[in-house]
């Protein structure tokens, strides 16, 4: 049964389970906030929404652009080079992110008679990002089918698991990685030497998969 909506990004952890749990999601949306990689991102969740036939939706967060302080928004510094586990890509961070994403998907999907929120969250998140550790997952969980007449709950069914076990999923799932988008720089291409372009390369490489991304430094 199409029960649930998915915040779908277009990079390679939620396209993963977009077409993981392609058969329960009866709307996709993805956020526009301001970042410097959106407009990337938001191109490849079209494509995949349109193929599975899922409605897609764009929702504009500009706010976030105007008043919030990170690297990763139009306007802020430049993008950290380095792994993921750096303490520099701290800078990275949108504060509350996934907090603003998921109260706007519970509103959603209350509206639209729906139960379940998918989200993509991993466990390589956890260092860097409060807002995707499973403690936070839980109690905003609880808070909005707490808030909700709907007891919307949310499904975030990778957030124990590695990017390499995701990436392992999609290998299964036959899903076309180069059709996704990682780079924090929103270049031309992926530049490859960001903390999301990094962790891509190391989870495809442990999975198995010939990574077919075109990078501007490998």
């Amino acid at each position: 049964m199409k029960d649930s909506v998915i915040v779908v990004s277009g990079g390679m952890d939620s396209i993963t389970l977009l077409y993981d749990k392609k058969e329960e999601i009866a709307l996709a949306v993805t956020f526009d906030y301001g970042s410097k990689h959106n407009a990337r991102e938001i191109a490849w969740a079209k494509v995949h929404c349109g193929r599975l036939g899922i409605r897609h939706i764009v929702i504009k967060l500009d706010f976030m652009q105007k008043y919030f302080t990170s690297s990763l928004l139009e306007g802020g510094d430049e993008i950290p080079e380095g792994h993921y586990a750096d303490e520099n890509m701290k800078s990275t961070v949108v504060p509350f992110r996934n907090g603003i994403m998921l109260s706007v998907a519970a509103g959603i999907a209350e509206s639209n008679g729906l139960k379940k929120i998918l989200i993509a969250n991993h466990g390589g998140d956890h260092t860097i990002y409060p807002d995707c550790r499973p403690e936070f997952i839980g109690a905003m969980d609880r808070a909005i089918a707490n808030g909700t007449y709907e007891d919307v709950r949310i499904d975030a069914p990778y957030t124990n698991i590695t990017k390499a076990d995701i990436a392992k999923i999609g290998k299964r799932l036959g899903i076309d990685y180069s059709e996704t988008w990682s780079c924090y720089k929103g270049g031309e291409r992926h530049c490859g030497k960001c903390g999301t372009c990094i962790e891509r390369k190391e989870a495809m490489a442990l999975a198995g998969i010939d990574d077919r991304t075109e990078y501007e430094s490998m």
